[in-house]
């Protein structure tokens, strides 16, 4: 989807993988500035974790402010619930895919894959869950220059920055005269905790909101109905896996 006509805007929060912990996502929406962003975008991957539904209904209360983007996990979800898979490899995404209801499931049904907004500072931005032509291929901040030069192929010359997420490890860089940025994961994040966002225009400002992390994992084990919450979140909530754990497991999938 592009949206060429909008008007340049000032500030945009963006949000991704937040994986259905509300906890995560009720103290990234409670920060000053990203409440006072002209737009949050949300960069795919939102829903499968504990708490989808209610992340839905949170975020769609937001109102159009919020502009969504489906990543591999939302489909992945829709899929399941569609008969169109009978499995999906993350153990948590069944129960996530059956405690969404059906309009919950109709909305990520219709979820665009790509996004453009014109934000100060920064020119065209596309916004995307992977990378601008697939929703969960795998680029890093140490991919290579040729592997940059395949996924970025037949991406129009007037876009200047790609915003993307899937890997929950924030970075940004260049790559091909573009300036790559990744939020990072709001809920699952990889290497240090808390709930990883972006703050775009007129620059690029990687952030992390602290939460109380013993109190989440304690309101997931109430509230969520998940068999293996209570180790789902005290792994995923406390960041167990290090950033160099996430780059060496997804090394393959860039092609090393």
């Amino acid at each position: 989807m592009t949206d060429g006509k909008e008007d340049e805007l000032g500030r945009v929060a963006v949000l991704s993988d937040i994986h259905g912990v509300l906890p995560a996502l009720e103290a990234v929406l409670a920060e000053p500035e990203v409440a006072a962003a002209d737009r949050v975008v949300l960069t795919g991957d939102i829903t499968a974790g504990p708490q989808p539904a209610e992340v839905v209904d949170l975020l769609r209360a937001q109102g159009d402010r919020v502009l969504w983007i489906s990543g591999n996990a939302d489909r992945e979800l829709v899929e399941y619930r569609g008969g169109e898979r009978t499995e999906i490899p993350d153990p948590i995404a069944p129960f996530a895919a059956t405690a969404l209801r059906p309009d919950q499931i109709d909305f990520l049904a219709a979820l665009p894959k790509t996004l453009t907004l014109p934000v100060r500072g920064l020119g065209r931005v596309l916004f995307c869950h992977a990378t601008p032509r697939d929703d969960e291929e795998v680029v890093l901040v140490d991919s290579r220059p040729s592997r940059w030069t395949e996924v970025l192929a037949g991406l129009d010359d007037s876009v200047r920055t790609v915003v993307c997420g899937n890997t929950h490890m924030p970075y940004v860089r260049l790559a091909q005269g573009r300036l790559i940025v990744n939020p990072g994961s709001v809920g699952m994040p990889y290497g240090r905790p808390g709930a990883h966002w972006c703050l775009l225009g007129p620059g690029t400002d990687l952030r992390v909101t602290p939460y109380d992390i013993p109190a989440a994992i304690t309101r997931l084990t109430r509230e969520s109905a998940y068999p293996d919450i209570a180790a789902w979140a005290d792994y995923f909530l406390n960041a167990r896996a290090s950033d160099t754990d996430a780059l060496e497991a997804f090394g393959p999938r860039d092609g090393r």
